[in-house]
């Protein structure tokens, strides 16, 4: 499994490194009345080796809505979410979406975390968050997500929709926890 580490696990504002600790993604939605945009940056390969300076280039951004669909900026295109990746199961904690490789993929909306599989008989799993641990039971660690080697192909699509399942997910748990 290829292993990213989180800095923090408020997806919307975390940054995102290998297990050589380099930063490769990051993401920020600054506070705004209103909607909210996501802005999701990759790094961009140095051709320079004697500049040692980090660059990013926009990869995405998701524009958060209440109400109204959300919507994903994606490699040039604007797709909102509900066709992108729709609710799928009884109560919505599924979301389905066709990978760039033409396979269907689903992220399972647990209580705790979220699993990316493959939407076929093979149920394949792909890829699971992982929350941070404070270590008072078992050791510390901070919030991770693994992915399989599998899906490396489409690493972009998977962190993209990674960070929206997630904040649906984190919505769901703190709409829980202020109702009872």
């Amino acid at each position: 499994m290829i292993s990213f580490t989180l800095s923090t696990e408020n997806v919307r504002n975390t940054v995102i490194t290998d297990e050589q600790g380099q930063v490769i993604y990051k993401t920020d939605t600054p506070f705004k009345f209103g909607g909210r945009t996501t802005t999701i940056q990759k790094i961009k390969p140095n051709d320079d080796q004697s500049h040692m300076r980090d660059h990013f280039d926009v990869m995405g951004e998701i524009e958060w809505h209440k109400i109204a669909s959300s919507k994903f900026r994606f490699r040039g295109t604007e797709v909102e979410t509900k066709a992108f990746i729709p609710r799928k199961g009884l109560l919505g904690r599924k979301r389905i979406f066709t990978g760039p490789d033409g396979r269907p993929y689903r992220w399972d909306l647990q209580f705790k975390v979220v699993v990316l599989s493959r939407d076929d008989g093979s149920r394949t799993e792909v890829a699971r968050f992982h929350r941070a641990t404070l270590g008072i039971i078992g050791k510390k660690r901070k919030a991770t997500l693994e992915v399989s080697p599998e899906v490396a192909h489409m690493m972009d699509s998977v962190i993209m929709t990674f960070i929206y399942v997630e904040k649906l997910r984190r919505d769901k748990e703190e709409a829980a926890k202020r109702s009872g």
